[in-house]
């Protein structure tokens, strides 16, 4: 299961929010700095209200959404590429996540302590960052100085690697992050086995305060932190409470509704959390449907129907024939399989066929 960690300087929010899309209580949430030293898991279940759509169309009484890891991972400050406070732990753990999502604070208050005194996220994003590509600049030129040799005597593999680490050291020395690199696909696919921190899909999570959720876009600091991650990063932020987050936790689904209703906000900040989380991964829903279950299925964009029948099992892949398969807007709009089939939207495909986000498949399969 792929893996997202959360990150961010010390007394932003970072366990409050992982509690809250986890909806546990593991992570102690604490003022005061690195109350996290080893990193929580827990497994977030994505929203996704098609899945209801189409238990009402089955007419069954079993759901079973996509889930992703996260993982909350110990406050960084400034000088942990040195080892400063929980310095090479911190960055072991960002090394083991497949997508970052730091958490950046939004909001003043007096009685949360923050390490540099002021608000300002901005700072903290690049306090962040230049840690990140500090770590990196130092994994890359450590393995440039393992590939001189294998270089020297022609080694095509060890020279390919070298050109890529090449074109990254000088863009990170510049204070740009890897993944903002233009690098072909070929670049990319060997850029990935130094699996460096800046190189990782990353989104953003305004934390702001309980009072300024509803009027979130017009916040000043989550201003200035999109038009900075959208400039300078080529990323995505997103605006949550955590507090907000924590404490709807523990109420029923329409006490939570009535509350947000009262702060005059329409749906929860997690939901669309997870949700960018999971489309940040490169990931992608396909379903089954049946009297049994209806079930949300994970895998990566441009998957074809043979890989997509393995997540189910591996003898699917092995054996697979063909793929029977609706888009789940026409299932919806004819109400039924037979009603696709008679429109000739219910079709056949091949093992070339590249899955579709939303596509409900049924697979034939001989081992």
């Amino acid at each position: 299961m792929l893996r997202a960690g959360i990150v961010g300087l010390p007394n932003v929010g970072k366990s409050t929010l992982f509690n809250a899309v986890t909806r546990t209580r593991k992570a102690e949430a604490a003022n005061y700095p690195f109350c996290t030293i080893d990193p929580n898991v827990g497994m977030v279940t994505v929203p996704d209200a098609r899945l209801y759509e189409l238990q009402r169309i089955a007419k069954t009484n079993v759901v079973i959404p996509a889930a992703i890891e996260f993982v909350d991972i110990a406050g960084l400050v400034k000088g942990a590429s040195q080892g400063e406070g929980l310095g090479n732990k911190f960055l072991t753990h960002v090394r083991e996540v497949d997508a970052v999502v730091q958490v950046v604070r939004c909001f003043e208050d007096a009685d949360i302590h923050h390490v540099s005194a002021t608000i300002d996220p901005v700072r903290d994003i690049e306090i962040i960052n230049t840690e990140l590509m500090l770590a990196d600049l130092d994994s890359v030129k450590k393995r440039r100085d393992r590939l001189a040799k294998d270089v020297k005597r022609g080694d095509k593999a060890a020279a390919a690697d070298d050109a890529v680490l090449a074109r990254i050291e000088p863009w990170l020395d510049a204070g740009k992050p890897a993944i903002t690199l233009d690098l072909t696909p070929e670049e990319r696919a060997l850029a990935a086995q130094f699996f460096l921190l800046t190189d990782k899909p990353t989104i953003f999570a305004c934390n702001v305060k309980e009072s300024d959720l509803a009027t979130a876009d017009t916040n000043p600091y989550v201003l200035k932190v999109r038009d900075y991650v959208r400039t300078h990063l080529s990323c995505e932020a997103v605006v949550i409470s955590a507090q907000i987050e924590s404490d709807l936790v523990d109420l029923p689904p329409d006490e939570a509704e009535a509350f947000l209703k009262e702060l005059g906000v329409k749906e929860s900040g997690i939901g669309a959390l997870i949700r960018s989380t999971y489309h940040l991964l490169g990931l992608q829903t396909y379903f089954t449907a049946g009297e049994k279950e209806v079930r949300a299925w994970t895998i990566h964009l441009g998957d074809t129907a043979p890989k997509a029948a393995g997540v189910i099992h591996s003898d699917f892949e092995r054996g697979f024939i063909k793929a029977e398969t609706v888009a789940y807007e026409d299932l919806v709009r004819c109400g039924s399989v037979a009603a696709a089939r008679e429109k000739g939207l219910y079709r056949m495909e091949g093992k070339e066929y590249v899955v579709a986000d939303g596509d409900v498949l049924l697979f034939k399969f001989n081992v």
